[in-house]
């Protein structure tokens, strides 16, 4: 018998038991054509290992739940869900930024129990991985709520916003198409009403949210997938161009197996330089990390990117 005929034994007998039948080895052994041995072991498995609060009536000859709150714990895990579980709730730990409050506690509470059942020692599941946000930007809870209760029940939002471009705040009547994480910070894709386009607002910016009673639908064609596929970050643009950056030698040796863009290509060059190329859409945010590397890389164009970072050097180079 294979494991998911083991797990099928387990829900038959959990289903049996929350309806008061009160099933015993020989009806287990019964229904599913197997010894009276192997249905035991699969009573005290689900006792000792489930923790099922499973107790034996004498006088109805089966058993009953002492604590008719219990959920079986009916997931069995292969090592590939097994991994994606771990990095799942460290993402939901580290991420979260308490701006999902009580119900984030209860949800990691749940896969943590599942996990120590897989894990050697559970003690050590927090000392397998971790994530280090260097910067982020947590939301408050109440705006976080709001806008993911509108994202699932498809529900406009009417919401006030405070737009660092144009130094003003707005009232907004917002479609609140998909709701991200990108570094540390909560955004919400939408379609705005009073721009008439898509936008992208950052969650800490946003306050007295209220979800509408009217309903909207989705663009027909729209996916948050293909919405960033031509975009670095999350700056969108109607005209792509095409970035070419030249990483020096001992540069390239640190960001060689970096992945900045989906269609990214790279050269190395004869000297040990790497040339890496890709679309973008807008400069706002390849700059800055262009930026970081300093006289590591070199721009090669397009020439408008060029002269923006030439600029924004001279500026620094005159504060110091």
């Amino acid at each position: 018998m294979g494991i998911k005929n083991i797990y099928e034994r387990f829900i038959w007998f959990d289903d049996q038991v929350r309806r008061k039948k009160f099933p015993n080895t020989t009806r287990l052994s019964q229904e599913f054509e197997i010894s009276v041995k192997t249905a035991q072991r699969d009573i005290e498995f689900m006792r000792d290992r489930l923790n099922c609060p499973l107790i034996y009536d004498e006088s109805l000859k089966g058993y009953h739940y002492e604590d008719e709150t219990f959920s079986l714990p009916l997931m069995y895990l292969s090592s590939a869900e097994l991994s994606s579980l771990v990095v799942a709730r460290k993402l939901l730990q580290d991420i979260s930024g308490s701006c999902i409050g009580d119900e984030i506690t209860t949800a990691v509470d749940k896969i943590t129990s599942i996990i120590k059942k897989h894990a050697v020692s559970p003690d050590s599941i927090d000392d397998v991985m971790s994530f280090h946000l260097i910067d982020y930007s947590p939301a408050p809870e109440d705006i976080f709520r709001t806008v993911l209760e509108a994202c699932l029940k498809k529900k406009k939002l009417s919401l006030n916003y405070s737009s660092p471009a144009r130094k003003e705040d707005t009232t907004r009547c917002v479609d609140p198409f998909h709701l991200f994480n990108y570094m540390g910070a909560w955004h919400l894709i939408g379609y705005c009403h009073l721009r008439r386009s898509m936008r992208d607002f950052k969650l800490n910016r946003i306050t007295n949210p209220r979800m509408l009673d009217e309903g909207f639908s989705l663009p027909r064609g729209f996916s948050a997938r293909h919405y960033f596929q031509s975009s670095f970050g999350i700056y969108k643009g109607r005209d792509k161009q095409q970035v070419v950056l030249r990483f020096t030698p001992e540069t390239a040796k640190w960001i060689s197996d970096r992945i900045w863009h989906r269609d990214q290509k790279t050269k190395t060059l004869r000297d040990g330089s790497l040339e890496l190329s890709f679309p973008v859409a807008a400069f706002s945010e390849i700059s800055r990390e262009i930026l970081k590397y300093g006289s590591g890389v070199e721009v090669i164009k397009p020439e408008g990117l060029r002269q923006f970072i030439k600029a924004e050097i001279n500026k620094a180079a005159k504060i110091y």
